[in-house]
């Protein structure tokens, strides 16, 4: 994605493709008599890596468990991507009575934290507000602190997707402010935090849906989707970034247009790597299709900060979430056409594997159709990135298949810019069999790590499928109404 906000050893990955050069240019109030224990527990304690074929049991445990026990397991299970099973043990806790049950205002924050990953921005904003207004001046403990920075954060993400940049800003400034944040996750916020100021007063973005359409797309030379787009009635073509936070125009195109670049600016380096200054436009009318944009907000960057001199490739611009999930369901297809269902009027995809945003991440419940005993509930989380090349798959992956790479030669994998880390053991499946709804796919010569790299946005999923994953299928659809992950393998 062109825009990140992840660790050096997650950058260093990025490097696996030609494409991720881009990864180198993101006791209380609530209640009084037992705290809410924090999704940071499991974030900074991850849990030990279930073994071979083992997974996460939620039986009803409710009644037998302590609160703190009981919520420790919801941190854990969200820390671990296992939305579906945190959305189980919430209903359990429903029809619980007794000791164990969850407070309503506990369950209310872990409701509010699964909207936000379930890509219901309103709804995790009417659950998250009130909790935040209530919150104390200074936390009782440390187990406070960290409960007051998830629900700030998931809060603060919520405006973002919406749109509502003013609160998106001050949200963010009171994450950095109360929150106790580590290196990374300072790193995590550095865009949003930096950025959003320069658009706090800007309108709100609407869109005007018109007819389902298709369009032709072309790959650049960096191997991504670009897409025709008309900026303010002049032709462009802009990369696809489904995940990136904002969208992006560069200077020379911004000023060819005649907007008008905000004379303010800021210094960020978690885009490229290295410091370089930004700055906002509001675009009046941008046209995708038969979709029309009005007041879209966009950050302008210097043209050299994304050239390649060895292909000659200038990036224009990038379409990023705020538009992307306006387009309603969006079909990538291997014959270079991208179809689009937009509003009420578009078809929805009710097939397919459910996805989740974690930060700024794709995250589908796929199938292990090479495990016999898998049913419909034993579910992997793979990140889907459709504007990386990167396609790995990690050790958790190793751990339940290690029987698969007996004999074969191993390789030492230096990742670079990541210096203080040795070479990682690596292998190459030949073939990777998994199920993406009720639909088979077999992914050919993958990487494999076979050691945690200490790194939970990596160690805590099975993989990461990019670009060189998802060329070998006829198409891949992202439906934003339904948050469905569909394909089409023939």
């Amino acid at each position: 994605m062109i825009f990140c906000r992840e660790s050096t050893v997650r950058r260093a990955i990025s490097c696996f493709g030609v494409a991720n050069l881009f990864f180198l240019c993101a006791s209380t109030v609530l209640s009084q008599q037992t705290p809410i224990s924090t999704l940071a527990t499991a974030a900074q304690n991850p849990p030990q890596a279930p073994s071979a074929g083992a997974q996460v049991q939620t039986g009803s445990v409710v009644g037998n468990a302590s609160i703190d026990a009981f919520i420790h397991r919801l941190s854990a299970l969200l820390s671990d991507h296992q939305f579906r099973q945190v959305e189980r043990l919430l209903e359990e806790s429903d029809k619980e009575t007794g000791p164990a049950k969850l407070t309503k205002e506990q369950a209310q924050l872990y409701r509010g934290v699964l909207a936000n990953r379930e890509n219901k921005p309103q709804e995790s904003i009417r659950l998250l507000e009130p909790l935040v207004d209530h919150l104390p001046q200074q936390p009782a403990s440390e187990a406070a602190l960290q409960e007051e920075k998830y629900l700030r954060k998931a809060l603060a993400e919520d405006y973002l997707r919406t749109g509502d940049w003013a609160k998106a800003a001050s949200a963010y400034q009171a994450l950095d402010h109360r929150s106790s944040l580590s290196a990374d996750e300072k790193a995590d916020i550095e865009l949003p935090l930096k950025l959003l100021p320069l658009v706090a007063t800007y309108p709100h973005m609407t869109v005007e849906p018109g007819e389902p359409f298709s369009l032709p797309y072309d790959r650049d030379a960096l191997g991504l989707t670009d897409v025709p787009v008309f900026v303010d009635a002049q032709s462009h073509d802009w990369m696809l970034d489904p995940t990136a936070p904002f969208n992006l125009i560069c200077k020379s195109s911004a000023k060819q247009i005649g907007l008008k670049i905000s004379s303010e600016a800021a210094i960020v380096q978690t885009i490229t790597g290295r410091p370089i200054q930004v700055h906002a436009t509001l675009i009046p009318r941008f046209t995708l299709g038969s979709v029309t944009f009005r007041n879209m907000t966009a950050f302008v960057f210097n043209d050299a900060d994304y050239y390649f001199p060895k292909s000659g490739y200038q990036v224009r611009g990038v379409l990023g979430y705020p538009a992307v999930s306006a387009l309603g369901s969006i079909t990538v297809s291997a014959d270079a056409r991208i179809e689009v269902q937009p509003g009420d009027k578009g078809e929805r995809l009710t097939t397919g594997a459910r996805f989740f945003l974690d930060g700024d991440q794709i995250v589908a419940a796929l199938g292990d159709a090479a495990n016999p005993k898998a049913d419909a509930n034993d579910e992997r989380m793979f990140v889907i990135d459709a504007s990386g090349q990167q396609t790995y798959l990690t050790s958790r992956y190793y751990a339940e298949h290690s029987a698969d790479f007996a004999g074969k030669n191993m390789q030492l994998l230096s990742m670079p810019g990541a210096q203080n880390h040795a070479p990682t053991p690596t292998y190459i499946a030949d073939a990777v069999h998994l199920t993406i709804g009720d639909t088979p796919v077999s992914f050919q010569y993958l990487q494999v790590l076979t050691q945690p790299l200490d790194a939970a946005a990596i160690d805590d999923t099975y993989g990461t499928l990019g670009m060189e994953a998802l060329d070998e299928l006829k198409s891949y659809t992202f439906d934003y109404r339904t948050m469905r992950f569909g394909v089409k393998t023939e």
